[in-house]
């Protein structure tokens, strides 16, 4: 009886541990996705650039790219790149600092509307 514990132990453990592994490929590839989308296909500078990360959500689709400017510092763009080759922005979200400085869309610089 131990040892079949022991092993279902183990057995979840490399579960885990394949599963943690698999999210972050997926959340690099994403990040390098949208990073080539937007300096090759969409001509920004790296240095346009403050931060690209993915996350991670359990509601579909499960993974999606948030992307600040330099100099938008309070906004964050949301860019889906599920599909290789293939990146949409989808939204934007901005910060109440945002809010306070009177921001809204008509100031946006990095804003695609989605098509």
């Amino acid at each position: 009886m131990r040892k079949i514990k022991k092993i279902i132990a183990i057995i979840l453990l490399v579960l885990i541990l394949v599963s943690a592994l698999k999210i972050q490929n997926i959340r690099t590839t994403y990040e390098e996705r949208v990073r080539s989308y937007l300096l090759n296909e969409q001509g920004y500078e790296k240095t346009e650039i403050k931060s690209i990360k993915t996350k991670y959500n359990f509601k579909m689709p499960p993974f999606y790219t948030i992307v600040i400017f330099e100099d938008e510092p309070f906004v964050k763009y949301s860019y889906f790149a599920h599909n290789k080759g293939r990146v949409k922005q989808f939204e934007y979200t901005l910060t109440e600092e945002a809010k306070k400085r009177g921001i809204d869309e008509s100031k946006l610089k990095y804003y695609v509307p989605y098509e």
